[in-house]
């Protein structure tokens, strides 16, 4: 069975819009976007009271956060590369409350406490929306909810359940064309109070100022190798220099973890992604999309596509694709083939956007774990913090994972550290060539559902009755 995305489409007019394309994060491109902060690298040895790993969202939330907490803390914060250039910088912008990567799989892992989960999601989402504001951080930020459309015939149901279930309001054919007119779209879910969108890079950008004018000291390029903890201290080396500190967050996301436990607990899947031009407003009338909604579709293969400030439709998603050996390569980012097919499915989407080219593409590493959204831990003896596995959901809860992590290091119970979601730790992938093998069984099995009207085929449903399954 055919799906919407598999119709033929116009092989020169895909070429034509990518044609002028630049490879790398429209966030990051301080030709349209904010220009970037520079910070040393660090060359002496320090000591601090907390040593943070990693200066994406989770690093840069987990310092301002300590710093907020406890002024009078020494708080050093580590990159190896530079302030939000990862993740943080490649994603949507997408800001969910949700803290498990949607509804079905925090219903389904953590029925008894999901109710709980939901409300510190909102209370999160809000708390993040009111710190900005009272920060006065510059971030785009705009409380636009979520619009999920049906673009199968047997998804339309789907979304009619999630109405009667309270995840939003039901609109028929003609109500969603009349929000975002796309002759693929048969139905739709709106969703107006569980989502936000952000600049990506304008956030972690503004949460770095935040940190430093907090007394957070932060420096780039400068790589943890090791981590050791005999005696009084940690003693984290670097390239060049060795930080003693008394407690440590590691907040890597899909990078080797410096503890061996947790190596095998996620896996890099790449996500690829593309931006137009700056839409005219002739270009953006024939679409509408007055209500500026983030949107993503019911398949398990899905897209998802939000408006910025200048009017760019920011298009990802469909494709995600693993590498046999765990690694994360640059050379995996320039992938033709995922860049062609996204350009195919955008204009099956819009195909009154034929005059629209698109001005970047680039991809992202996922750090994906088997329960897909995060995890939490403590090691050596209760002074290390980490938590990994968000699983392409991270904005938001890069937030909540933040306070997780410190309330684990203050040795104290709170409502967070209490969560089953945080006490658990998922079940580990196997090693190669078993990962590689069930990763490319599901994704084959997840594009056949999509492609047999929902329907699961018996890999899936084992992985589904194991607690392994993953349903977007």
């Amino acid at each position: 069975m055919e799906t919407v995305f598999d119709a033929p489409v116009d092989a020169g007019l895909v070429e034509r819009s990518l044609a002028t394309s630049t490879l790398g994060s429209v966030w990051l491109d301080e030709r349209v976007g904010p220009p970037r902060p520079q910070f040393p690298v660090l060359t002496k040895p320090v000591t601090c009271d907390l040593i943070v790993v990693g200066g994406g969202y989770t690093g840069l939330w987990t310092a301002l956060h300590a710093a907020r907490r406890d002024p009078d803390q020494r708080i050093v914060l580590i990159e190896a590369n530079r302030v939000g250039w990862a993740a943080s910088g490649r994603n949507g912008g997408f800001v969910d409350a949700s803290l498990t990567h949607g509804a079905t799989n925090g219903k389904t892992r953590w029925p008894n406490e999901f109710d709980v989960l939901e409300e510190m999601g909102l209370d999160n989402l809000g708390g993040m929306q009111a710190e900005i504001a009272e920060l006065g951080l510059d971030t785009d930020w705009q409380r636009t909810g979520t619009l999920t459309v049906a673009t199968e015939p047997h998804q339309v149901e789907w979304l009619r359940q999630a109405a009667a279930d309270g995840e939003g309001e039901f609109l028929d054919t003609t109500e969603v064309r009349g929000e975002v007119a796309s002759p693929t779209y048969l139905a739709g879910l709106v969703d107006a109070h569980t989502c936000a969108i952000v600049h990506p890079a304008k956030l972690v950008f503004e949460l770095a100022r935040a940190c430093q004018d907090a007394g957070v000291r932060i420096y780039e390029h400068t790589n943890a190798v090791r981590l050791d903890s005999g005696g009084v201290g940690l003693r984290m080396q670097t390239g060049q220099a060795v930080v003693t500190a008394r407690q440590a967050v590691l907040a890597t996301n899909v990078y080797p973890s410096l503890l061996k436990r947790n190596r095998l607990h996620t896996v890099p899947v790449y996500d690829y992604v593309l931006a137009t031009e700056a839409l005219t407003d002739d270009q953006l009338g024939r679409i509408g999309w007055r209500g500026r909604q983030g949107i993503d579709d019911c398949a398990n293969q899905f897209h998802y596509y939000r408006l910025t400030a200048d009017n760019r439709i920011v298009w990802g998603g469909y494709d995600a694709v693993y590498h046999f050996g765990r690694k994360v390569r640059p050379r995996y980012e320039d992938r033709p083939a995922s860049y062609r097919r996204l350009a195919e499915h955008f204009f099956l989407t819009f195909p009154q956007l034929d005059d629209v080219r698109f001005s970047h593409r680039w991809a992202g590493a996922i750090d994906t774990n088997t329960r897909f959204c995060a995890h939490w831990g403590l090691a050596r003896d209760g002074r290390v913090a980490y938590v990994n596995g968000f699983t392409g959901l991270g904005v938001g809860a890069s937030r909540f994972a933040a306070d997780v992590c410190l309330d684990l290091l203050g040795g104290r119970p709170t409502p967070r550290t209490e969560l089953q979601m945080v006490r658990e730790r998922p079940l580990p992938f196997p090693p190669e060539p078993l990962a590689s093998v069930g990763i490319q069984a599901t994704r084959w099995s997840l594009d056949r559902a999509d492609h047999a009207a929902g329907r699961r085929n018996a890999y899936l449903r084992t992985l589904d009755a194991l607690g392994l399954g993953f349903d977007s």
